[in-house]
C-alpha cells in the first residue's frame, strides 16, 4: 500500500541518515582533536582515569621544577664547600711552610689572613633564592621536594629530603649565624675554637714549632669535617639527580598510558571517515528516492 500521509521508506532512510551523520560528526571530532575520548559522555570510566592521571602528571611536572630548584641550592653549597676546601688546603700549606724556622711568620700570617677573609666571603656568598646551606645556626634545617606520591587509596603526598644544620666543629656548615642572621665567625667548622684557635681565628705570629704543629692538626681536622660535609651534600645531589630522571620517565609513562586510553587511532579514523562519507551520500540518495516515490501516485489520476 502506498500512502501520501505516511512514507515509511522515507522515514527509514531518514533514520539511517541521522545515524550516519551522528557517527560522522563523532569521527570528524576525533580526527580534528586527535582524541577518541574527549568528554565524559564518550566513556565515563576512561575519561575519569585520564583526567586524574593528567592532573598527576602536572603535579609531577611541578615536582621536577622543584627538584631543579633544590639541585641549584645543593650545587651552590657544594661549590662553596669545594672552594673552601681549596682555601683551607692552602692554609695548611702555609702552616707547613711556617714550620721552617727561618721563615718570617708575620708574612705567612698575612697570607693566611687573606685566605681567612676569603673563607668568610665564600660562606656569605653561597646563597641561592635566599637560602644558604653553608652558613646557618644549629637546629635549623633546609629541605627540597623529592617526589610526588599517589597512594593506592587515592591519597596524594609530597616527600622531601631534609638537611639538618649543625654549627659545631664537626658539623655540616662552614660558619654559624647569629640571631639576626648575620655570620657568626666563632661557630661552624671554620669558626669553632679547637684548643687555642679556629681555622678562621688562627694567628701563627709568635708561635713555636710545636704550636704550629698543633694548629696543623686542627686544620686537618677541619678539612676532614669539610670533606664529610661535601659527601653529605653529594649524596643529596645524587638522590635529586636520580629522582629527576625518575620523574621524567614517570611523566613519559603516564602520558603514554593516558594516550592509549583516549587518543584516536588516526589510521582507523581516516578509514572510518571515508566510509561514513560514502554512506552519507548513499543515504541521501536513498532518501531522495523514497521521497520521490509519492510523485508516482499522480500518474494514477491522469
Amino acid at each position: 500500500m502506498t500512502s501520501i500521509l505516511t512514507n515509511n521508506a522515507a522515514m527509514s532512510a531518514l533514520q539511517t541518515l541521522r545515524g550516519i551523520n551522528s557517527d560522522l560528526q563523532t569521527t570528524q571530532n576525533a580526527v580534528s582533536s586527535g582524541l577518541r575520548i574527549s568528554k565524559a559522555s564518550d566513556n565515563a570510566a576512561y575519561w575519569s582515569i585520564s583526567t586524574t592521571m593528567k592532573s598527576d602528571d602536572s603535579a609531577i611536572g611541578a615536582v621536577s621544577d622543584a627538584l631543579g630548584l633544590g639541585a641549584a641550592k645543593v650545587d651552590t653549597a657544594t661549590t662553596a664547600v669545594t672552594s673552601a676546601l681549596d682555601i683551607v688546603s692552602q692554609i695548611k700549606s702555609k702552616l707547613v711552610t711556617a714550620m721552617e724556622g727561618s721563615v718570617d711568620k708575620g708574612q705567612v700570617q698575612e697570607e693566611i689572613g687573606q685566605l681567612q677573609q676569603q673563607l668568610q666571603s665564600v660562606a656569605q656568598s653561597a646563597s641561592f633564592n635566599g637560602e644558604n646551606w653553608v652558613m646557618a645556626a644549629s637546629g635549623g634545617s633546609a629541605s627540597v621536594v623529592s617526589s610526588f606520591i599517589r597512594g593506592t587509596n587515592g591519597t596524594v603526598s609530597v616527600s622531601t629530603t631534609s638537611y639538618e644544620f649543625n654549627a659545631g666543629a664537626t658539623g655540616n656548615v662552614l660558619f654559624g649565624t647569629q640571631a639576626d642572621g648575620s655570620i657568626d665567625t666563632a661557630s661552624g667548622i671554620l669558626g669553632t675554637v679547637s684548643g687555642t684557635f679556629s681555622v678562621f681565628s688562627l694567628d701563627i705570629t709568635g708561635m713555636t714549632g710545636g704550636q704550629i704543629s698543633s694548629a696543623l692538626n686542627m686544620v686537618q681536622t677541619a678539612l676532614n669535617s669539610m670533606t664529610s660535609m661535601g659527601s653529605r651534600l653529594g649524596s643529596i645531589s645524587t638522590r635529586i639527580d636520580l629522582q629527576t630522571t625518575f620523574a621524567s620517565s614517570l611523566s613519559d609513562s603516564i602520558e603514554s598510558g593516558v594516550g592509549k586510553l583516549v587518543d584516536a587511532d588516526m589510521e582507523q579514523e581516516s578509514s572510518k571517515l571515508s566510509a561514513l562519507q560514502t554512506q552519507q551520500q548513499l543515504a541521501v540518495q536513498s532518501l531522495s528516492i523514497a521521497n520521490s516515490s509519492t510523485q508516482n501516485i499522480l500518474s494514477l489520476f491522469r
